[in-house]
């Protein structure tokens, strides 16, 4: 008896089935760019003008899918206030760029701007059409920190993670020392998107399964997050979640304190878990201004560094990319010439500072004046937006949770590094959140 093999579908077949399902669902793409975050880039030059990664290719096909859908009429125009927010951004850097002093350079400045600030948040608006859509991105966000999270475990148990006190201990997950709080990113926003979930499956109407299954891994993935050292994110997350569970209900955000702190005692002071280096570098976090450390000291020199590039070009700033080749003419002397990186793959080497490490002073000296308002605009904008829409919906808080990580991290960090394009889509989720439920008058 012979037996007759099925013809594998053809490519072309193949490739049409695909476009169609992303036509009908284009928040697939959203989820895939989130996803391929953790798509390991290899040994990277820093100091490079342009690193394009895969999380970017996926960004720039939402792109592309959003505007051919934005000429045949299947998506709606972006509204009036998404317009003026994100058209603020775009002529803001597009001023600071005509007006630098390298506009070659700034040139491509503008373009990672445009990407990161407005076209890819806004096809991701335009790409979130139901909740369906923006449970699927922010499932996308949990799964991720949760690659993450198991990586970043492994690398401390196994002491093949990065250097942190002459110890390879510090996890980094795929991304590698050179990217030393790119783990910690993904991994705050899996803990903050799987709590959101969790609370918005809270009521008669939730499902029990999915809440108990976003509140383990929220749990899990306080432990990655505690041994990537990152004071920073450890600062962000702590105030981002307690914006969420203040949000969500107010004797929740005294319980889960109460939990927080029971569960850290546990795991750190009875478990050991961490050791004294996470105790350590809570300790540190008082001493940031009394004695700061080596990396604090030259965060706030780069800061000041920022502050007398604006004083120079006070309303256009020096134009986008302009900061590093200022830097060496405005700095003081005890600046460092970069920071310390070592693992297993790259060894030892020296990370140049490049940047002020603050995204509001970044935007001040680059973009000045016109920018900071612009991007005022943008950020207080969605916030106000999340805030007042945010009403125990899961996708709400999750939106309003993130952004609130971002902006607190802006204090400190700067956009910069593989997990740049989750602050796109971050903005993108918040401006949808931001927008009044349908039928709301």
């Amino acid at each position: 008896m012979a037996l007759t093999l099925a013809a594998p579908p053809h490519p072309a077949r193949l490739l049409r089935r695909a476009g169609g399902v992303l036509q009908e669902r284009p928040g697939l793409l959203a989820a895939a760019t989130v996803l391929l975050v953790c798509v390991p880039t290899g040994e990277k030059d820093v100091a490079a003008a342009v690193h394009i990664t895969a999380a970017d290719l996926a960004s720039l096909a939402l792109v592309a899918l959003t505007a051919v859908n934005l000429l045949r009429g299947r998506t709606p125009a972006l509204g009036r206030a998404d317009a003026v927010r994100f058209g603020a951004i775009v002529t803001a850097a597009a001023v600071a760029t005509v007006g630098s002093i390298d506009p070659a350079t700034s040139l491509t400045g503008f373009v990672r701007l445009t990407q990161v600030f407005v076209l890819v948040p806004a096809a991701v608006l335009c790409s979130l059409r139901d909740r369906t859509d923006q449970r699927l991105v922010l499932g996308s966000f949990v799964a991720a920190a949760l690659i993450q999270g198991v990586v970043g475990v492994h690398q401390f148990l196994t002491g093949t993670g990065a250097s942190y006190t002459g110890r390879p201990i510090r996890a980094v997950g795929t991304f590698g020392a050179l990217d030393i709080m790119a783990m910690s990113t993904v991994v705050a926003y899996g803990l903050l998107a799987a709590l959101a979930l969790a609370l918005g499956e809270r009521g008669p109407d939730g499902n029990p399964r999915l809440r108990r299954a976003m509140f383990a891994a929220a749990a899990f993935l306080a432990l990655p997050l505690a041994v990537s050292f990152s004071r920073g994110s450890w600062i962000a997350t702590a105030a981002a979640a307690t914006v969420l569970l203040l949000r969500a209900d107010a004797r929740l955000a005294v319980r889960g304190a109460l939990l927080t702190a029971a569960a850290a005692v546990v795991l750190v002071g009875g478990l050991g878990l961490g050791g004294s280096g996470v105790t350590d570098r809570i300790s540190s976090i008082g001493s940031v201004s009394a004695a700061p450390d080596q990396s604090v000291s030259d965060r706030y020199d780069l800061w000041a560094t920022a502050g007398r590039i604006w004083q120079d070009h006070p309303v256009t700033g020096a134009g986008p990319k302009a900061f590093q080749q200022l830097r060496d003419s405005h700095a003081p002397l005890r600046l460092s010439s970069g920071s310390d990186a070592a693992d297993a793959t790259i060894g030892f080497q020296r990370e140049p500072l490049l940047s002020p490490h603050n995204m509001y002073f970044l935007v001040l000296s680059e973009q000045g004046l016109i920018g900071i308002v612009a991007y005022g605009l943008l950020f207080l904008g969605l916030l106000v937006g999340c805030l007042r829409h945010a009403r125990g919906r899961g996708p709400a808080l999750a939106a309003l949770a993130l952004l609130t990580w971002v902006l607190i991290d802006f204090l400190y960090a700067d956009i910069g590094g593989t997990t740049t394009v989750l602050t796109s889509i971050v903005l993108g989720l918040a401006a949808r959140a931001a927008r009044p439920p349908a039928g709301t008058p």
